[in-house]
């Protein structure tokens, strides 16, 4: 009789494992950040061109609108329902943030390109309105990042970068400095490069392999 109920219970701890392992899987293969990281990284990667000059004047800027909207915000969107899906309250959080970011962002690329806060060279409405853009999601994203330190240090290394990339753009623009500008899009690869490895930890994970080192979180649960 013992025998029997050693074997039953042994058996049910290792149906138990199977499952664990099979809902591990699923869950690797099923996250928002294969959608919500990739698109992040795009439309970064057009703003750091922007940012450094490569695309040309500024009114080369409109041209960034396409990316940020329909693959970089929309990209968000989708990762943070996904998110929301999946029961992982802290990536919808995320992903949601950086909707906002780049669908706002979207929008003000179109408003300056169509002069709806008037002429910059009468009035300084269009840098003001950079400005406040600008500070507000400084301020943002300075929380983000805060909020994040219970959070595997990847991530918080992740939005310091995008701390300092708004911080120089910022200044950049409240100087007219082209050189604070150009160090903003340094700043901005930098963050891109950070996304391109939360890419490779989120496609490895789900398609079987391991997952990548993300760093201990800076505060301890």
């Amino acid at each position: 009789m013992t025998t029997v109920d050693e074997s039953t219970g042994a058996h049910a701890a290792e149906t138990r494992g199977d499952s664990t392992a099979a809902d591990e899987a699923t869950a690797a293969a099923a996250n928002p950040a294969l959608v919500g990281v990739p698109t992040f990284v795009i439309g970064s990667i057009a703003l750091g061109l922007y940012l450094v000059g490569f695309t040309g004047s500024a009114s080369a800027a409109i041209g960034m609108v396409p990316i940020l909207f329909m693959c970089t915000g929309v990209g968000q969107l989708i990762g943070c329902i996904w998110a929301i899906k999946t029961g992982s309250g802290p990536v919808a959080a995320i992903f949601g943030i950086f909707a906002g970011f780049w669908l706002s962002f979207a929008v003000l690329v179109v408003a300056l390109g169509h002069n709806w806060f008037g002429d910059a060279t009468a009035t300084g409405a269009a840098t003001g309105a950079q400005e406040t853009f600008l500070l507000t999601w400084l301020i943002g994203i300075v929380i983000l990042t805060l909020a994040s330190l219970r959070l595997p240090s990847v991530f918080t290394a992740l939005f310091l970068l995008v701390d300092i990339a708004l911080l120089l753009v910022l200044l950049g623009t409240a100087a007219g400095s082209t050189a604070l500008l150009f160090w903003g899009g340094i700043a901005v690869f930098a963050f891109t490069l950070v996304g391109v490895y939360l890419f490779f930890d989120a496609m490895s994970a789900a398609a079987g392999g391991g997952s990548l080192p993300m760093g201990p979180a800076l505060i301890k649960s």
